[in-house]
C-alpha cells in the first residue's frame, strides 16, 4: 500500500470537513426543505431555478476551492453558512412551493447540476487534495439519488397517464 501525505488520501480534519459539508448540502438541506415545504418562509426566499443553480454551483466552486487556504474561523464559518443558504435556494425549485419545476425540468436540474458540483471536487483530486476532494464527490451521491426519485416519478406518471382512463 503506498504512503498517504496529509493533502493526498489521508483521513484528516479537512477530509472530514469536506465530506460534513458535501452532506449538509446534497442530504440534510434537501430533507429539511422537503419536510417544512409548506413553511411560508420558504415562498419569500425562493429563487428561480435559473438564478439558483448557477448561484450555488458558483459559490460552491469558491468555497470548495479556497477552503483548503482559509484558516478554520470567522470566514469559514460565514463562507459554510453562505453556501448552507445557497443550498436551500438550490434545492427550493426541486422540493419547494414557489418557482418548483415541473417533473421534466426538475430532472435536467439535477443531472445537470451533478458534474457542475463535482468540477470543484476533482480539481482538489488534481492539486493533491484526493482525500478531500474524494470525500466531496461520495458526499454528494443523494443529489443523483433524488434525481433518480425525480425522474422515476415523472416517468411512472406519464405512463399512468397513457393508460386508458388514466389522469
Amino acid at each position: 500500500m503506498s504512503e498517504m501525505s496529509g493533502t493526498g488520501g489521508a483521513l484528516t480534519a479537512e477530509t472530514l470537513a469536506m465530506a460534513l459539508s458535501g452532506l449538509l448540502v446534497a442530504a440534510v438541506i434537501p430533507a429539511l426543505v422537503h419536510l417544512t415545504r409548506s413553511w411560508a418562509g420558504w415562498r419569500r426566499i425562493s429563487l428561480p431555478a435559473v438564478a439558483a443553480l448557477p448561484l450555488f454551483v458558483v459559490l460552491h466552486a469558491t468555497v470548495v476551492l479556497t477552503a483548503p487556504l482559509v484558516r478554520p474561523g470567522f470566514a469559514r464559518l460565514t463562507a459554510e453558512a453562505l453556501l448552507l443558504y445557497a443550498a436551500v435556494l438550490f434545492w427550493l425549485p426541486v422540493l419547494g412551493t414557489r418557482h418548483r419545476l415541473s417533473d421534466p425540468a426538475r430532472s435536467v436540474y439535477l443531472y445537470l447540476s451533478m458534474p457542475l458540483l463535482d468540477l470543484p471536487a476533482v480539481v482538489m483530486v488534481a492539486l493533491g487534495h484526493v482525500a478531500g476532494g474524494l470525500a466531496m464527490v461520495a458526499a454528494m451521491l443523494p443529489i443523483g439519488l433524488v434525481a433518480l426519485g425525480v425522474t422515476w416519478r415523472w416517468i411512472t406518471q406519464e405512463e399512468c397517464l397513457a393508460q386508458p382512463g388514466g389522469e
